[in-house]
């Protein structure tokens, strides 16, 4: 008999998530992202799968951040044929994001060839196109939370809200082979309790094997009330507008967040005092994503919103569609409020003002999530005096804050609290985390609640029945 799990990716990183499940025949896989970080890390996505993609039966989807989908085109384009298991709204969310993965794939991809033909290298083909999305996204089947399904003969699953973005997961699978049955969880990432928008993470009582994520398991994200003043404090230090206010988030979460809390706090941080643009097509389109799937909202949001439907949530929001509109935003030296991707600065349109405002004195960069390392937004964070820009050298004189507590992931207290409520006290494997985050949040989980901890290793395999 076969109960097993294997771990390929986010095992020793924060990346890259997907891990293999064999029971009897059948093998699905939990997630099947892409790595990021530095270039040679990504370079580790041209690899071949570890596993023959043509004998899975089926992909369980936690949520659609890159991280954890962005292989799923590659993955059906090396054989994969079965269907792809996840909630409605992630479904939604993957169609903007990995459409847009496969865009921003392409440019990179045109832009390296062009340096490879002058070397005299061979050309690089893209990871995927738009098209290789349009025919992986036929394979997405949509999931309620809280239905119980059959996928396969000898596995079952249920969603359960991980309360981290719109649609994200908590996965829960029942196993059987030959008449030994196992359950395994699977957090996904975990949101934090009491965030704006979105419900608090569900709560499972019992599991043979939970495996973790482990991203903040280092540390404990400041209070709300203290995040609160503290971006008050940012925006209140810039008087009378002066400079401009750079914010790369997230198109995902993130940028709703912060619209959110914008508009909360509108009169209370003098917001009148500011334009604010939006300047990312990507979390333009989220944001319609989120406007559609308002039932998942929390009471509190959910509340600010049929306020707010009708009409702008910002009265002086502007949302910028197109290339000249962000171009034009060049122009402006003070009084923007500029919210663009991507979260961690590897990308997309922040670039292009960091580019016209890094360099000021009056300018002022809000980190509002978590930055990987070898990140330009982890540079940052880490006090770099200077940037590199396509190929040009850029003083860093802006000032830097950090805003911890905007994180979409559970800290140390949230994580041990989350698996504080299995009833059992099931074994528990970490994964999805740098060393330092690893090793904390291990010590925490064993010398508080007496669990018994594994740190993943890329291609460790458990046997669950042995559990």
């Amino acid at each position: 008999m076969t109960i097993q799990i294997e771990f390929l990716g986010a095992a020793g990183e924060v990346t890259g998530s997907c891990h293999l499940v064999q029971v009897g025949e059948r093998r699905i896989l939990l997630d099947c992202g892409l790595i990021q970080g530095q270039r040679t890390d990504e370079e580790r996505n041209r690899a071949p799968f570890p596993f023959d993609p043509k004998t899975i039966d089926a992909v369980v989807l936690s949520h659609a951040h890159i991280d954890h989908s962005g292989r799923l085109p590659m993955l059906v384009n090396a054989g994969f044929k079965g269907p792809i298991y996840t909630h409605s709204a992630c479904i939604d969310l993957c169609r903007i994001m990995l459409k847009d993965s496969a865009f921003l794939n392409e440019k990179e991809t045109e832009w390296e060839n062009r340096k490879r033909l002058r070397k005299g290298l061979k050309e690089q083909e893209p990871l995927y196109t738009e098209e290789d999305v349009v025919h992986t996204l036929k394979q997405f089947r949509k999931l309620d939370y809280q239905q119980k399904q059959r996928i396969l003969p000898s596995i079952e699953l249920r969603l359960n809200d991980a309360g981290h973005i719109l649609g994200s997961s908590i996965i829960e699978l029942w196993l059987e082979d030959n008449g030994v049955e196992r359950k395994l969880v699977f957090s996904g990432d975990l949101g934090r309790p009491g965030m704006p928008i979105l419900n608090d993470p569900a709560l499972i009582k019992r599991a043979d094997l939970v495996i973790m994520e482990s991203t903040y398991g280092d540390r404990c994200h400041r209070s709300w009330e203290d995040t609160r003043s503290e971006i008050a404090e940012v925006l209140s230090c810039v008087t009378n507008g002066k400079g401009n206010i750079l914010i790369p988030a997230f198109a995902v979460g993130r940028t709703q967040e912060i619209l959110y809390l914008f508009t909360k706090y509108y009169d209370e941080w003098k917001l009148d005092r500011w334009q604010v643009f939006l300047d990312s097509p990507l979390a333009i389109q989220a944001t319609e994503v989120f406007t559609h799937h308002s039932y998942l909202f929390d009471p509190e949001m959910e509340a600010l919103w049929k306020k707010n439907r009708q009409k702008s949530i910002l009265p002086n929001l502007h949302i910028s569609h197109t290339t000249i509109q962000s171009m034009a935003l060049n122009r402006i030296s003070s009084g923007a409020i500029i919210i663009a991707g991507s979260g961690m600065c590897t990308g997309g349109r922040i670039k292009q003002h960091f580019k016209h405002n890094i360099w000021r004195k009056d300018c002022h960069v809000i980190i509002t999530g978590f930055q990987a390392r070898g990140t330009l937004g982890r540079m940052l964070v880490d006090g770099a005096k200077h940037i590199r820009l396509w190929g040009e050298t850029i003083r860093v004189n802006a000032q830097i804050h950090t805003i911890g507590g905007l994180s979409a992931h559970a800290d140390e207290y949230d994580l041990k609290n989350w698996y504080s409520n299995f009833e059992n006290r099931p074994p528990v494997v970490l994964v999805h985390g740098e060393a330092v985050a690893f090793e904390k949040l291990s010590q925490t989980l064993k010398s508080e609640l007496n669990a018994d901890v594994t740190i993943a290793q890329h291609g460790q395999k458990i046997d669950l029945t042995k559990l």
